[in-house]
């Protein structure tokens, strides 16, 4: 045996040794986080600490995303249970001690409109409030039930911009467009709602459902979004 390979095993034994110990988590197989002492019991720090050094180690492209990102911008009405985030191609979840840590697919990955945040161990890419909005609709199975969605854009408006926000309605699906749209609307944002209607004018849309996959049964469509309303949705305060 060469001196490269007792070297490899002696490390193994040694990480193993200090994951049993709960000095070190592996959230993703040959990805090591060191665990202070604040966090031992949980079993690995937060997903914020590492996934920024995570996602480099996998060699993809990602940003933070829906209900993470959301509670980032301060729209916390429940904090997700799961750290959500987008990347370039299927992810298999990563776990590690209490942290979970989810990977959605999404396009346009590298050239997101995004925002670096601070970290205590560095930055990580981070959706900008406009880009959660239109991803929380995007992924809204992943972000509770469509009423849950509503809530957290009640709590995310503030924080988004108009222009960016229209600026940004030619990178979703049309689908996208107006399903977020009608729930801006049905919180007053008509500041937000106006200009993505304009938008929709220029482009051919037909009806869909409010929630893909759910019967439509008799239910109405709305005249303007053109989306079929089959599941009442309201703010859940």
């Amino acid at each position: 045996m060469n001196a490269d390979k007792r070297s490899d095993i002696a490390l193994e034994a040694a990480l193993r040794r200090l994951k049993q110990k709960g000095r070190i988590a592996d959230p993703r197989r040959g990805f090591y986080v060191i665990v202070p002492l604040e966090y031992r019991e949980a079993g690995c720090p937060p997903a914020n600490w590492f996934i920024h050094d995570l996602m480099r180690f996998l060699s993809q492209p990602y940003y933070v995303g829906i209900l993470s990102a959301a509670a980032i911008h301060g729209a916390a009405h429940q904090q997700p249970m799961l750290f959500q985030v987008v990347t370039d191609r299927p992810t298999r979840p990563a776990q590690a001690g209490r942290v979970r840590i989810g990977f959605h697919m999404g396009r346009h990955i590298e050239t997101a409109s995004v925002v670096e945040i601070q970290t205590e161990t560095g930055s990580m890419r981070v959706s900008t409030p406009e880009a959660t909005a239109f991803d929380l609709v995007r992924f809204a199975p992943s972000a509770g039930h469509i009423g849950n969605v509503m809530t957290v854009l009640s709590e995310l408006v503030e924080k988004i911009d108009t222009k960016a926000l229209t600026s940004l309605a030619d990178l979703y699906a049309i689908s996208d467009i107006q399903r977020l749209g009608y729930l801006l609307e049905r919180l007053g944002e008509n500041r937000l709602a106006d200009p993505l209607a304009v938008r929709l004018k220029a482009r051919r849309y037909r009806p869909i459902l409010l929630v893909p996959g759910q019967a439509k049964g008799d239910a109405p469509t709305d005249p303007r979004w053109r989306v079929i309303l089959n599941e009442t949705v309201e703010v859940d305060l």
